[in-house]
Formats: C-alpha cells, structure tokens, sequence
C-alpha cells in the first residue's frame, strides 16, 4: 500500500512542524507543508496530495478563502480539506459541513491524536 501524501497548509512554522512530525511518526505518511494559502494552493496543484490540512485564521488568504480556491480549481477541487481551527463551535461545524469539508480539528490538538483524527475523517487505515 502506497503511503498516503499529506499537505499542512498554516502560516506558523511550529503547527508545521508538529503536523508533520507527528503525521510521518505516528502513520508514516509523506507530509509537505506550507506557509501560506497561496504557496498551499501552489502544493497542491504540483504535488497532488491525498488530503490537505488548512488553518482557517491566516494573514493575506484566510483559510477558507484558500479552500475555495482549491475547490474552483480543476487540478485540486477533488482534494479532501481538513480545517485545523481554534474558532470551533456547532455552528462552524455544520457550515464547513456544508461547504464540503470533510472535518474540522480544534487547535491546539493532541499531537497524537492528529492522526488518527485525520484517518477517521478520511476513511483511511492507519
């Protein structure tokens, strides 16, 4: 089974870096990251990943202006998005429901968890 290829999309460095030791540890995924909802978008459009994680609070393109993009986009529209936010009620949930986000993960989140977290929104065996 070929691993699965994880893009983190947030504008600071430390998320990235806990997202990304965390994904490649715990579930040995293959994880690229990225600083800004435009370096993102331009990820994933080169690089194809199975999912993308996006930080919703970003300067310049917040995330669901970058998620919007990537789903007017021809080459990453089918990429499933999951938000990672610190604003997270019943209400942003049914509303990022119904934009087509498969999920959305509070920050901080449990390094460990990340994950599995991920895998159950996705379906994916870890």
């Amino acid at each position: 089974m070929k691993s699965k290829k994880v893009l983190v999309i947030d504008n600071e460095e430390y998320i990235q870096e806990v997202a990304k030791v965390c994904l490649e540890t715990v579930a040995g995924w293959q994880v690229l990251t990225a600083g800004s909802g435009k370096e993102g978008i331009s990820k994933a459009e080169n690089y194809q990943p199975d999912a993308i994680l996006l930080d919703v609070m970003m300067p310049d393109m917040d995330g669901l202006t970058t998620f919007e993009k990537l789903k007017e986009n021809q080459i990453t529209k089918a990429i499933p998005v999951i938000l990672l936010t610190a604003k997270i009620q019943a209400s942003d949930r049914r509303r990022y429901a119904q934009l087509g986000i498969k999920a959305a993960i509070a920050k901080p989140f449990n390094p460990l968890e990340l994950a599995p977290q991920v895998a159950s929104a996705l379906g994916w065996n870890l």
